[in-house]
């Protein structure tokens, strides 16, 4: 049973791959990265998107590499968040992804999902209050290229989450704090998030309605964390969709 969004006291998407193809841009990017990485470390077991959506997929930026590096026995300093792209530390290689992904943005630019841009319009019709929880630090710039920035009274995204230090996704810290500057309370609100460490923190963060979008991680393994339901498209929670 999918839960009616309209009748919510508020919703919090993510982002990537849930509202915008961004998760296609970002999976590029970490792929030429962690070739790289990977290459230099002489590491004969390649990076693969399995490795994406274990890994990587729905953490903060830094805390998805530590976590790659760690898979492979790679152990390098932390760094600085500062460190340039070139640094071979967890923030540069980090920075270096940013750097990957920024440029394809820019070069190529983005439009959201035509199911979940007429999810925003129906639920804003409803006015049903609306927020994104993204652990990308580049959110507030992916919204406003993709044009959708105005639907959502709040945004929670990794600029916000090292400000406030609120532990990465799968933690409950992001989801929790994003209904909370919205004003609802998890249990009467909906979330909306297609990586696994996503639906985890929304589970645990206490919603009572967890939206699985299957981009690729799996219907059971968005079960398995948490998701009470599971779509393959947003359109499918539009009023009178077939389920």
């Amino acid at each position: 049973m999918l839960p009616d969004l309209h009748r919510a006291a508020g919703v919090l998407f993510d982002l990537d791959g849930v509202l915008t193809p961004t998760a296609e841009v970002h999976m590029r990017a970490w792929q030429r990265v962690f070739d790289e990485v990977l290459a230099r470390w002489g590491v004969a077991e390649p990076y693969t998107d399995a490795d994406y959506f274990a890994y990587v997929d729905g953490k903060k930026r830094y805390d998805g590499v530590a976590s790659m590096l760690h898979s492979r026995n790679i152990e390098i300093p932390w760094g600085q968040v500062d460190d340039p792209p070139e640094a071979e530390t967890v923030c540069g290689i980090g920075n270096r992804k940013n750097a990957a992904f920024a440029a394809a943005l820019r070069s190529e630019g983005i439009a959201p999902y035509p199911g979940s841009l007429a999810l925003l319009q129906s639920l804003q019709d409803a006015a049903v209050p609306m927020g994104v929880v993204s652990s990308s630090k580049n959110a507030e710039e992916v919204l406003g290229s993709a044009g959708i920035r105005e639907f959502f009274r709040i945004v929670v995204d990794g600029v916000v989450a090292e400000r406030d230090h609120l532990a990465s996704k799968p933690a409950p810290d992001m989801f929790r704090e994003g209904a909370e500057m919205l004003g609802v309370d998890p249990a009467d609100a909906v979330a909306v998030e297609d990586a696994v460490a996503g639906v985890a923190s929304a589970a645990a963060a206490g919603f009572a309605d967890v939206v699985g979008v299957d981009r690729g991680a799996g219907p059971d393994a968005l079960r398995e964390a948490g998701a009470t339901g599971i779509v393959d498209d947003l359109a499918r929670l539009l009023p009178g969709a077939a389920h």
